[in-house]
């Protein structure tokens, strides 16, 4: 597999405004917020999509989720509300072939997805 940004992040190679790292992942700024908060959290192992995740390593995808509600307690808007995310594969909208999860806060964030009919 070819090395994405997210590698060369977790690496040092790029700059990244990292908000949370453990041995696990790291969680950062996305460089294009689609909300007054969005931070990327994504596992160091490396899995291309969703559908690359085993069963056996489940937990890698708990840990961003779990890390995420804690972020989200921490800064304060987890009883506001906040939405997390993980697309897979091109018409799922994911640009970068390391998963990752997307938390989004801030504001209201309304509906989400295509409308049908």
């Amino acid at each position: 597999m070819s090395e994405t940004i997210f590698h060369k992040i977790i690496n040092r190679e790029i700059p990244a405004d990292v908000v949370y790292e453990d041995e696990h992942l790291i969680a950062f700024r996305d460089i294009a917020p689609q909300a007054p908060v969005h931070v990327l959290f994504v596992p160091k192992q490396t899995f291309p999509t969703l559908n690359d995740v085993p069963e056996e390593e489940a937990i890698v995808v708990g840990r961003l989720a779990t890390a995420a509600a804690r972020y989200a307690k921490a800064q304060g808007f987890a009883e506001s509300g906040y939405r997390i995310v993980m697309n897979c594969n091109e018409d799922g909208g994911q640009t970068v072939f390391q998963i990752h999860l997307h938390l989004l806060a801030g504001a209201p964030l309304g509906r989400f997805g295509t409308e049908l009919g």
